[in-house]
């Protein structure tokens, strides 16, 4: 039990370090997709904002994991189902808003 506690924390810990550096524009090359553009594709989107965008996306995703381990750890079946619906819609809200209305294209290109 307490081993899964330890491993759910590092995994937390893990997604709070890599929201906080994408929060500094920097790691394009961990947002998947993105990387695997060509270099005239890249030129097209602004590398910052996307970065910052993914960053609060991951940053949003340790509280519902966090219900998720607490309700694990306590056996408490309402954290878990409502860590496990905030997940999701997150999850699909930031996949719909991420990926409509060329927010981070360069000049609208």
């Amino acid at each position: 039990m307490a081993s899964e506690l330890l491993i759910s924390l590092g995994g937390i810990l893990l997604l709070l370090a890599l929201g906080l550096y994408l929060l500094q524009g920097k790691g394009a090359m961990l947002i998947a997709g993105y990387n695997t553009l060509p270099k005239e594709e890249k030129e097209k989107y602004d590398e910052v904002a996307l970065c910052k965008a993914t960053g609060k996306l991951i940053l949003s995703f340790i509280f519902p994991i966090a219900l998720l381990t607490l309700g694990g750890f306590f056996q408490l079946t309402a954290l878990v189902i409502a860590g496990g619906v905030l997940l999701g819609i997150l999850i699909v809200f930031g996949l719909i808003y991420m990926n409509t209305g060329n927010r981070y294209k360069k000049d609208g290109k």
